[in-house]
């Protein structure tokens, strides 16, 4: 005879205490293999050996892992990392095999924002990191939101949905701003950073094996070629070992728009040499105002200089005759 189901409490709960039930729900810190904790799936944040890991490292082995790290399970008995990547690369680094975490149940949505929170304020976040890390978040939060609104935005490259998050008027990109502290417009053009192809980003973020930069602003503009285009740009770069100065990405831009960018028009316009590229001499006047009289202008000096040097050269070239 099936039982029936009165909605009354269980045994169990009848007979438990408050407290007993209060513990049950407290998150308490536990030590698990880290072999059995994921990286976070798309995780932006790059984890490398670098002066901050080493610091790092000599934290944990000298005074062992003073915060646990942030976990979520998964349905095959594994965890996924939300916060504490670089800790479990320390750990590992120094052969431990266990770490003390967090467990705690989240949808994705909600590990993905405590994931980039956790991360984005850190000092040393490369410049691409922090677009992935911005468009990982408005995802999560339209996702999240009560009532979506569908609104282009061309400095997104797509259209994003903009959500209120139970506040109507307010877009998601707007709260994003006001929780990182960045302007619209500037997450905008992180954004734009995840539309380069990965050698770009590299340039970017100061992490090529060629040590070659590109600044911030060109390569905004850079992240509207066509993929192809962009490839031709690296060759072009790494062939003459010269990045585009802003306006002459600024006319990639134009002409890839227009349909019109070529790779030749790439690699004749890196191999023209740029103004701040020229070498240049410079010194100050003080050093050979004793030379001149008095009376001689700046222009009168350097009338007299490339004369007397035209001079010496001529010089050298009939000793060299003889």
């Amino acid at each position: 005879m099936p039982k029936l189901d009165l909605g009354l409490p269980s045994y169990d709960s009848l007979f438990s205490t408050e407290e007993e039930r209060q513990e049950a729900n407290t998150e308490k810190v536990m030590t698990i293999p880290i072999n059995k904790i994921k990286d976070f799936e798309g995780h932006p944040f790059h984890v490398t050996m670098d002066e901050d890991m080493a610091k790092l490292i000599d934290s944990i082995k000298e005074n062992d892992m003073l915060m646990p790290a942030l976990v979520r399970p998964k349905p095959d008995g594994t965890y996924e990392m939300i916060s504490g990547h670089r800790r479990k690369f320390a750990m590992s680094q120094l052969g431990r095999t266990e770490m003390n975490v967090i467990i705690r149940d989240l949808d994705d949505d909600q590990a993905t924002i405590l994931m980039v929170d956790s991360n984005i304020q850190r000092e040393n976040i490369y410049p691409s990191e922090r677009g992935y890390a911005y468009k990982m978040r408005l995802e999560a939060m339209k996702h999240q939101g009560k009532r979506i609104e569908e609104i282009p935005d061309d400095e997104l490259g797509v259209e994003y949905k903009k959500t209120t998050c139970g506040q109507v008027g307010h877009k998601s990109i707007d709260i994003l701003a006001d929780n990182v502290g960045e302007s619209r417009k500037q997450i905008q053009r992180f954004i734009r950073l995840t539309y380069l192809v990965e050698p770009l980003q590299e340039m970017v973020d100061g992490r090529n094996e060629n040590e070659i930069k590109i600044a911030f602003n060109p390569a905004v503009e850079l992240s509207y070629l066509t993929e192809s285009e962009q490839f031709d740009l690296v060759n072009a770069i790494i062939e003459n070992q010269r990045t585009p100065s802003l306006a002459q990405c600024q006319e990639f831009k134009r002409l890839s728009h227009d349909g019109e960018l070529t790779a030749d028009f790439i690699e004749d316009t890196l191999s023209e040499e740029k103004p701040n590229q020229r070498e240049k001499l410079s010194f100050q006047m003080k050093e050979i105002d004793k030379y001149f009289p008095k009376d001689y202008t700046p222009g009168k000096k350097k009338d007299l200089m490339i004369h007397l040097l035209e001079n010496w050269a001529k010089k050298k070239s009939r000793e060299q005759e003889r």
